[in-house]
Parts: structure tokens; C-alpha cells; sequence
């Protein structure tokens, strides 16, 4: 049976249980074998803080390369959103002859995906001051917000079940999580600085 890699908590900038792909999940164990990582700092993953981990994305990836290599899995296929987009088509990058297929929901690797709600993320990129920090801090990591990224564009909003982001939002107030995804935050930048290189990877596989 083929291999399904699928992020199991990688929403943006909120850090989603492994209760977010039960319903995708079983569907796909049908035709793969189904691994569903969670990423340091989302679902109920946690680092020591005597690792002194760099919440970046290349952390992400070169993290999740060491869990592969460490399973010997070298052929998969990926099933990717948000956060994980640019995880693994970084992994991509690297390793092109691994990945057999890839689904994306809602994963990005285009300026124009960067919608008005980036607008604030775009702003702490330009200036990293604390004022543009806090911008984000109070008006996107929050359970109004979180909550709009999981109904938002639903035909059926009402049909969206509430413990999805209301554990997302209890799983962000963990102790030093805000900052772990103010630090993705700002990162991010550095993937939209590599979407000519997906981009280029879309064109070629």
C-alpha cells in the first residue's frame, strides 16, 4: 500500500489537534498508509526548552526530513494545507523524486493567495517593530479570528464543529505558543520570498 504523508496540525498560526484530520484521515487509509505527524508547537507536540529549537520553517522541514528518514520512508505521497504548504514543498525542493502526488486545501504558494487578512502579517514583515507585533498578537491570534478561519467561505459554517478551533485557541494559550507563531509569522516571509521556486517545481514535476 502507498504512503499518505498528512500534516496532522499545521493550520496558520494556530495549532491545530490531530482531531482536525478525523475526518479525512480514515478516508484516505482506504488506498494509504496514513502518517500524520504533528510540527513542533502545534497539536500537543512539545519541545524542551533546553533544545532551544528555532521556530522557523526550515526548522519545520528539516525536522520532519529526520522523522522520515528516521520511519525509512523515501516514497510518499503528501496531503498539505496552510502552514504545511510551505513545509513540504521545501521538502520537495530538497527531495523531488520522493513525493508521488500532492493534495492541497488551501495550501499557497502564490502573492495573490496573500489575502486582506494578511495585511497586518505583511506590516510586521516590513517593520518587525513591537507595534506591528502586537497588531497581530491581539487581532489575529484569538479565538474570533481562529474560529473565522475554520468557517469562513463555508457554505455550512453552522455544520463545522466547535471543538476544532475552540481546542485550537486553548492549545495556542499554552505557555510561550503565542510566541512561538509570532515567530512563524514572521518567518513566513521567507517562503513567499520561495514561491518562484515552487513555482518552478509545479512547472517541472
Amino acid at each position: 500500500m502507498s504512503q499518505m504523508l498528512q500534516q496532522s496540525s499545521s493550520c496558520t498560526a494556530t495549532p491545530h489537534p490531530p482531531i482536525s484530520t478525523g475526518t479525512s484521515s480514515p478516508l484516505l487509509a482506504t488506498q494509504y498508509t496514513v502518517i500524520a505527524p504533528d510540527f513542533p508547537g502545534f497539536g500537543f507536540t512539545e519541545v524542551p526548552a533546553a533544545r532551544n529549537y528555532e521556530y522557523t520553517f526550515a526548522s519545520l522541514t528539516s525536522t520532519l526530513a529526520a522523522f522520515l528518514d528516521a520511519l525509512g520512508i523515501t516514497k510518499f505521497a503528501v496531503y498539505m494545507f496552510d502552514y504545511g504548504a510551505p513545509v513540504l514543498l521545501r521538502l520537495a525542493l530538497q527531495r523531488p523524486d520522493a513525493i508521488t502526488a500532492i493534495v492541497s486545501q488551501n495550501g499557497n504558494a502564490y502573492e495573490e493567495g496573500l489575502g486582506p487578512s494578511w495585511v497586518p502579517i505583511r506590516a510586521f514583515w516590513a517593520s518587525n517593530r513591537s507595534e506591528e507585533r502586537e497588531v497581530v498578537r491581539k487581532n489575529v491570534l484569538t479565538l474570533e479570528t481562529t474560529k473565522w478561519k475554520y468557517t469562513h467561505g463555508s457554505r455550512f459554517p453552522d455544520a463545522i464543529e466547535p471543538e476544532s478551533y475552540t481546542l485550537d485557541a486553548l492549545l495556542m494559550q499554552r505557555p510561550g505558543n503565542i510566541e512561538i507563531q509570532l515567530a512563524l509569522f514572521k518567518d513566513y516571509e521567507n517562503n513567499v520570498k520561495m514561491y518562484p521556486q515552487f513555482q518552478e517545481y509545479f512547472r517541472k514535476s
